[in-house]
């Protein structure tokens, strides 16, 4: 499931410098620039106000979006942004130009469902998420809003790989070499806890008769 697209009225910018983009941000607007797509990069300037709330509305990097320069409509992807370290405040963002059959690099996020059908969890058990977010290659224009991890059937001690999960049509992860561990059922505190104290007694006791046997055989020698 691809999240909703959306549209933003941008103006061009002639002049660039930091006066410049200082004006910009004291009239509402904030600087920004498209680039990519074999194209001379754009500078724009965008109103800060729907920039930010597009921003903070959760999957703005994974979010394709119609950018309108003076009638021109460009398809575009953010790919940074920076902030005031401060105030929060959102000073620029960088978008890149999105043509047919583009293909991106996204960290999407990953959603986990029927935790009350994990026989691990209903005990007790605890999800040890590895991978809040996995880092795929995926056509622009079908980004998923997340990837979703089934936790059905998961009993402490399992685990879930990349390759157990279904990834929609065209998107990969980008590591390749081996196939990595987004999450565990691990035992819980109190359980671990027995655990150990079980592995103490029984190691206690192995020890125990060793040291029995020892004297055993010490007195036969004698």
């Amino acid at each position: 499931m691809s999240q909703k697209s959306y549209e933003l009225q941008a103006e061009a910018r002639d002049r660039v410098g930091k006066g410049s983009a200082r004006a910009l941000r004291r009239s509402g607007r904030i600087p920004a620039v498209i680039y990519g797509d074999n194209k001379p990069p754009l500078s724009i300037s965008l109103p800060y106000k729907e920039v930010h709330l597009k921003l903070n509305a959760g999957g703005f990097m994974t979010t394709l979006a119609t950018i309108n320069v003076n009638g021109e409509k460009i398809q575009v992807l953010p790919r940074d942004y920076q902030l005031d370290p401060v105030r929060d405040f959102t000073m620029h963002v960088d978008f890149l130009r999105v043509g047919k059959g583009s293909v991106v690099t996204v960290n999407i996020p990953v959603h986990f469902a029927n935790e009350e059908a994990s026989p691990g969890l209903k005990r007790g058990g605890v999800l040890n998420i590895v991978r809040h977010e996995v880092e795929c290659s995926a056509p622009a224009t079908a980004i998923p809003e997340f990837i979703t991890v089934d936790l059905t059937g998961l009993d402490i001690g399992d685990s879930v790989h990349i390759s157990a999960i279904a990834l929609p049509e065209g998107v990969k992860p980008t590591i390749t070499d081996r196939d990595f561990t987004v999450a565990t059922v691990a035992a819980p505190a109190s359980l671990r806890s027995e655990d150990d104290e079980a592995a103490d007694e029984d190691a206690g006791e192995e020890a125990e008769g060793e040291t029995e046997g020892e004297e055993a055989e010490g007195e036969t020698e004698e």
